[in-house]
């Protein structure tokens, strides 16, 4: 068995996690374990996760980074993964976590992300979304991009040591989006940042709300505003949250 601990939060995703739990099923080798952290479904978000026969923990307070946290607290694999609901990952998930982080350099990698929906592939944004690892680093933090600086978000399944996690703090609960991006400014102190050349297949149903164009238009946004130093609680507005 592997030594990997799979954390996935949630918030009323019945729609679409049994799928994905169906999916983790099929890895070989699994994962030492896989932990729902929910936040207070009021759907069948926890029934589907106990028929799956996976750890389910309640937070008392909702917050990704908060349910994250808790998860991160409550694993017993050495390497976590932080996963969403409705993202599929390929079934060597846990060989190339090991593989990527059997590198001591490494701190934490991520994967391509590929935005798909029921009828379409969303292959701007996706090639959007994997530029972004790069250049948001490069443009606003070129002293860390030397060192190793990838921005990566959370549809690109992120992974890291158990260790380096809970030295760093883990996410901010204080910070309501692009705590994924804060959490690799921590974890580069400890080694590079690696997206990683495989694919997960992540839900275009945030895209599929809003439209390509403005999709596109407000990543770039609070992108920049990030970059520039624009407080996350200002961009949270711009970002509501969609099941």
């Amino acid at each position: 068995m592997s030594d990997i601990s799979i954390i996935i939060p949630t918030l009323n995703e019945a729609s679409c996690l049994g799928r994905t739990l169906r999916n983790l099923s099929l890895l070989d080798p699994p994962a030492k374990e896989i932990i729902i952290v929910d936040g207070g479904s009021k759907d069948e978000t926890i029934a589907i996760a106990e028929a799956a026969n996976v750890r389910v923990i309640t937070c008392e307070k909702r917050g990704r980074s908060r349910q994250m946290n808790q998860g991160a607290i409550a694993a017993t694999g050495d390497f976590l993964c932080f996963l969403h609901a409705d993202t599929l990952v390929p079934d060597d998930l846990v060989t190339v976590i090991q593989n990527t982080l059997n590198n001591r350099e490494i701190a934490c990698g991520g994967f391509i992300s590929l935005m798909t929906g029921t009828t379409s592939t969303r292959w701007g944004i996706s090639l959007h979304n994997y530029l972004k690892t790069y250049y948001a680093p490069l443009f606003f933090k070129p002293h860390l991009f030397v060192k190793g600086l990838r921005l990566l978000f959370g549809d690109q399944v992120m992974f890291c040591r158990r260790s380096d996690f809970l030295e760093t703090g883990g996410f901010d609960v204080n910070i309501p989006i692009m705590e994924e991006a804060d959490l690799c400014l921590k974890l580069v102190q400890k080694g590079r940042i690696k997206q990683v050349n495989r694919i997960v297949q992540s839900s275009d149903r945030r895209v599929a709300r809003w439209g390509s164009l403005k999709a596109t238009a407000i990543y770039l946004y609070i992108g920049i505003l990030w970059g520039l130093g624009v407080s996350p609680e200002y961009l949270e507005k711009f970002y509501q949250d969609i099941r």
